[in-house]
């Protein structure tokens, strides 16, 4: 999680993961990431030791527009902890792959809502959104949503409406926050008139 969160939300500092040399205080030191030196697609991400963990490794590697971090702990030595790293990340791109579902602020769909100036509001997620399951198995992928039953405006741009579901084979493998993409103030009198008739009959009728 940390190292998604480092990728995702610091990118402008990535770039010194991948070093393979560093030199501080006049002294010239090798990343300790062996994996920089095996293969070009990997670019970081963090090495570590202690007597207790063992040699740790977390690393990541770009293939195809497609990103993978493996963690090993607890390896007995630094070309051990090398070596289930790289066999680690082959696997994942050999059995893996990650599609693009939603682009940032692109509505996904509308929802009717009661007593505003327009009878819908799109509804979308506020990042791009990508999805990695196995190779060939995109048709097991199922989309619903989560939303309130009814919906009234005042709705303000960014505010959270419901959830996209995400399952795979069935079972859930993500959750996302569905925000309103656009501003719908209340209608006019008329229209919140109607719509709390129509509210009301819903409520006696389902």
């Amino acid at each position: 999680m940390l190292g998604r969160a480092l990728i995702n939300d610091f990118p402008e500092y990535y770039h010194w993961y991948k070093q393979k040399w560093f030199t501080f205080n006049g002294i010239r030191q090798p990343n300790r990431n062996r994996l920089l030196w095996r293969n070009a697609q990997v670019d970081g991400v963090k090495t570590g030791h202690t007597d207790e963990a063992g040699f740790c490794l977390v690393s990541s590697a770009l293939r195809n527009n497609m990103r993978l971090l493996a963690v090993v702990l607890g390896s007995p030595n630094e070309t051990a902890r090398a070596d289930d790293s790289e066999r680690l990340l082959n696997y994942g791109f050999r059995f893996y792959e990650t599609h693009a579902l939603y682009k940032s602020a692109h509505p996904i769909t509308e929802f009717s809502l009661y007593k505003g100036r327009d009878p819908k509001v799109a509804v979308g997620v506020m990042h791009d959104h990508f999805v990695t399951i196995p190779t060939g198995q995109y048709s097991q992928l199922t989309i619903s949503t989560n939303m309130p039953k009814t919906l009234q405006a005042p709705i303000q741009k960014g505010q959270s409406l419901g959830q996209l579901i995400i399952q795979f084979q069935n079972q859930v493998i993500d959750t996302q926050p569905l925000y309103a993409l656009q501003d719908v103030p209340k209608g006019g009198l008329y229209t919140r008139a109607k719509d709390s008739v129509a509210l009301l009959i819903k409520h006696w009728f389902g």
